[in-house]
């Protein structure tokens, strides 16, 4: 079953860096390839022919993190993020879906299900909720639980590693809201609105 924000009062948004080739991390997790890539040239977009006019600006991180006031994100985010330091979601609630999770963390709530992270987003009332990690974004959109998306491309192929999307037993149908690229590093940087799917008699 899938539900829109018209059954929920909370969006659910997606913030991520992806390799050209469509992973999120190396096999073991690695990130440096996005994070701290080598110093390259990169060509400024400009508009073509048939779009003379600058397209709307995808979303950055600047725009973004400020209008959430939830994360959701697995365990093996949580774990990654706790060797940050300082702890980065001052001020944001954060739930961790995670059927196995043992932590007397109190900045953190652990959700063992899908069902149970919905709950408690609802309960909570959570507006804009920022989804992260591999398999909790794939599980929430398989759901329905995603309506927007926003993903830096990275100029590079890593070869293997952790998938952005999984499989899904129908068609995701998503509408460009902005898209530009950002010369420094080379990104290309694409914010979609996901289409709520059409529910049949």
């Amino acid at each position: 079953m899938t539900e829109t924000t018209t059954t929920r009062p909370w969006r659910g948004c997606v913030f991520i860096g992806v390799s050209l080739d469509g992973f999120i991390a190396r096999p073991d997790g690695e990130l440096s390839w996005l994070t701290d890539p080598p110093a390259r040239e990169h060509a400024i977009a400009a508009a073509s022919a048939d779009t003379p006019a600058a397209p709307a600006p995808a979303l950055e991180w600047e725009t973004f993190f400020p209008a959430i006031d939830t994360l959701l994100i697995g365990r093996s985010t949580y774990e990654t993020v706790l060797t940050f330091d300082p702890w980065p979601f001052d001020g944001k609630a954060v739930v961790v879906l995670s059927s196995g999770l043992v932590t007397d963390d109190e900045r953190v709530t652990v959700a063992r299900s899908l069902d149970e992270a919905r709950s408690i987003l609802t309960d909570r009332g959570a507006r804009r909720v920022y989804v992260d990690g591999g398999q909790t974004i794939q599980a929430f959109l398989a759901a329905g639980l995603i309506d927007e998306v926003t993903v830096s491309i990275a100029p590079v192929l890593i070869g293997q590693g952790r998938r952005l999307f999984g499989d899904l037993d129908r068609d995701v149908l998503l509408s460009l809201r902005g898209v530009h690229a950002t010369p420094d590093d080379g990104l290309v940087r694409v914010t979609y609105d996901v289409i709520p799917a059409t529910v049949g008699p």
